[in-house]
């Protein structure tokens, strides 16, 4: 296991962090893959408010014989922005009460998604946090976030966070700018979900692992973000202590990308081009504002990866997902389209959106999901 600077915290956290948004129905189980995380070297845990059960089946787990002083187990937990001051105190006391804990070492805003969560924490939490911090409850203050990223940048810059939880992976690099903006602030970056939320690379199409042989997609993923050394720490969500060998077998190989690395990689970009052609999306978001309120970039995306990689599973997850998790996944499905063309004069690449939504939609669309503790 290797040790990085979590920013201006000053807490040197393990590359893994153990998160525990899927401990919603095993304490036995909960408690088993907390105290074999540990013996293998994490010692940094995450949780939240509204993972169901799990601050409560954590507290038990903490309590339970992990062979790790306090002093040296990093616990954050999140609570959701609100309206008072008042209720981020009361809901910062029932999370410590539910761990068993005297102290949080870290304090993250949960879903900091909207401008308006923004505008809570600047004028109304933020004062029950800051007398938390006084307290002696709260050591480090930051925030976890499914914004877009000009929303995560003005977060970065407002100078009250110490460190962001965010997405980023080989497969979605828009917030590359807030990795880089947050490393220049002295933020520290945890990245949120990089096997499941990047890619569901735990249970890759074979066209993706023939593409990044001799890696498995996952190790490649790991490994992407492991050789950059703006990044502190990766969500790793065991709900078991069989799910943590696969991540803990890189959990050593934090050095630069080798060149057989970098071959698989460029290869994908490669593949990717050849296969898309001229239906290839880059990314650039000028499309957006879409007056349906469609996340054209993200529709897109999810088409990019299906038709280049066979990823079509982790597409119609992701897309399906669309109109039913709100502020976590904003937008509406590529249907609600209604040809207006306002998009078509922005694309640089002269894309058919149109055409591409509706594709899009018959081939990822299915029966709704929901976020995993809902």
């Amino acid at each position: 296991m290797r040790y990085r600077r979590f920013g201006k915290t000053n807490l040197w956290l393990s590359v893994f962090s153990l998160g525990t948004m899927r401990y919603l129905d095993s304490e036995a189980k909960a408690i088993e893959t907390v105290q074999q995380a540990v013996a293998q070297g994490i010692n940094h845990i995450e949780t939240a408010r509204g993972y169901g059960k799990s601050e409560e089946y954590l507290g038990v787990a903490l309590s339970s014989g992990v062979d790790l002083p306090r002093s040296q187990l990093y616990i954050t937990s999140k609570i959701p922005p609100t309206a008072e001051a008042d209720t981020m105190r009361r809901y910062i006391d029932e999370s410590l009460k539910r761990l068993k804990v005297d102290y949080l070492d870290c304090l993250a805003i949960h879903g900091l998604n909207t401008w308006e969560h923004l505008d809570l924490v600047e004028n109304s939490c933020f004062s029950g946090v800051q007398q938390a911090i006084k307290d002696g409850q709260i050591r480090h203050f930051g925030f976890s976030t499914h914004g877009s990223l000009e929303l995560i940048l003005k977060a970065i810059d407002s100078g009250l966070f110490e460190f962001v939880n965010l997405h980023y992976y080989y497969f979605f690099q828009r917030n590359a700018a807030a990795v880089e903006l947050a490393t220049q602030k002295d933020l520290g970056v945890f990245i949120i979900s990089p096997a499941d939320k990047g890619g569901r690379l735990f249970s890759p199409p074979t066209k993706l692992q023939d593409l990044c042989a001799p890696f498995s997609p996952l190790a490649l993923n790991y490994r992407f973000l492991l050789s950059d050394r703006r990044i502190t720490t990766l969500s790793l969500g065991a709900a078991n202590p069989t799910e943590l060998t696969q991540p803990l077998s890189v959990a050593d190989r934090d050095h630069p990308l080798t060149s057989e690395e970098l071959k698989v990689l460029a290869d994908l970009e490669t593949h990717q081009s050849a296969i898309l052609g001229t239906d290839k999306c880059s990314q650039c978001y000028a499309c957006l504002p879409c007056p349906e309120n469609i996340n054209i970039p993200e529709v897109l995306r999810l088409r990019n990866l299906a038709v280049a990689y066979d990823m079509t599973d982790y597409g119609q997850y992701r897309y399906r997902m669309f109109e039913n998790a709100g502020h976590w996944f904003p937008g509406v499905k590529a249907n609600r389209c209604t040809s207006c063309g306002e998009c078509l004069p922005r694309c640089p690449e002269n894309l058919d959106i149109p055409a591409l939504l509706d594709d899009t939609h018959q081939r990822l669309n299915g029966p709704s999901r929901r976020r995993l503790w809902e």
